[in-house]
């Protein structure tokens, strides 16, 4: 596996308080990586550490397996920082032209590509406007090219979503898909879970500097669940078919319940338990946590989780 990024127990300190505490995580090509916490966690400073606007006060940075060297590397990377950074009084077309040659891409190829961006995202008609005259949910379109135009090994987004509207927002998230395929490794950053779970591959979870949670989506969701299953009938479950001996009534519908199933017992238990009561199966499907869940759970932390994040 093709590891692009790997950062080893970095630190950071402001007025000796700790912002970043000892984190260590590495992320592979193509990847598309959550970097998620509460306000205050760390995710930003980290951020700023990986595109070398920090420094780290301890810890190692190694991109595609070479000490991360800003001056050097930062042609690789594309950073869409959470507080907008375009010029409200530039042209558009000059603006985007001026970041393209920055990045190290010479004038015809950048126009080149600036048209091509611009067409897909239906900006055809910016050119000659300047940004105070955008919306919200528009200049975050423009951001998002400029961050992207010069095709960066490692993209960096950090609340990317802000302020779109659906189909804009989709747009987006379209490009990130063909990105990743592409071979782009990136740190998608933010607080909304769902859209983490639609988008992202793998995920890491700090808080209050520390890092609590490391994994896979999929692998997560398995580690979390808590054995409730949601059975489909035909016909009504009655108080009579309620045994508390095998498991405990979460929700009840019409013709749907939801369950936990007591851990002694294993679901083709279940299973014909409802079929000797002459209940008819539609479905039966386990009810794995939301990363939502999983966020709150461990941010707040129960004496579940806590026993959790120390081990």
């Amino acid at each position: 596996m093709n590891t692009v990024l790997e950062v080893q127990q970095l630190k950071k300190y402001f007025s000796g308080q700790k912002a970043v505490d000892d984190i260590s995580f590495s992320i592979r090509k193509g990847s598309i990586f959550g970097l998620l916490g509460p306000n205050g966690a760390g995710k930003t400073t980290l951020l700023r550490m990986i595109t070398g606007i920090f420094y780290p006060d301890e810890g190692t940075i190694l991109l595609n397996g070479n000490h991360f060297n800003p001056l050097k590397d930062v042609s690789n990377i594309g950073y869409m920082p959470e507080e907008r950074g375009l010029y409200k009084k530039m042209k558009i077309g000059d603006q985007v032209m001026y970041l393209a040659q920055l990045k190290g891409l010479d004038k015809k190829e950048a126009k080149e590509k600036i048209k091509d961006w611009f067409v897909k995202f239906h900006m055809e008609s910016w050119w000659n406007k300047k940004v105070e005259d955008l919306s919200k949910g528009m200049s975050q379109k423009l951001q998002f090219v400029t961050t992207v135009l010069h095709h960066p090994d490692l993209i960096i987004l950090d609340e990317p979503f802000s302020g779109l509207d659906p189909v804009n927002a989709n747009l987006i998230k379209d490009e990130i898909f063909k990105l990743a395929q592409e071979g782009a490794t990136i740190i998608f950053s933010t607080h909304r879970m769902e859209q983490v779970e639609e988008i992202c591959d793998h995920i890491v979870l700090v808080n209050k500097g520390k890092k609590i949670l490391d994994g896979g989506v999929g692998e997560i969701k398995q580690r979390f669940k808590k054995n409730i299953f949601e059975i489909e009938l035909d016909g009504l479950l009655l108080p009579e078919h309620t045994a508390t001996h095998l498991f405990s009534l979460q929700s009840m519908e019409q013709h749907k319940v939801k369950l936990k199933i007591n851990a002694e017992f294993s679901n083709n238990e279940i299973i014909r338990y409802f079929i000797d009561q002459q209940l008819n199966i539609r479905s039966f499907n386990e009810v794995l946590p939301s990363l939502n869940d999983i966020f709150i759970e461990l941010v707040q932390g129960t004496p579940e989780t806590r026993q959790f994040q120390a081990s």
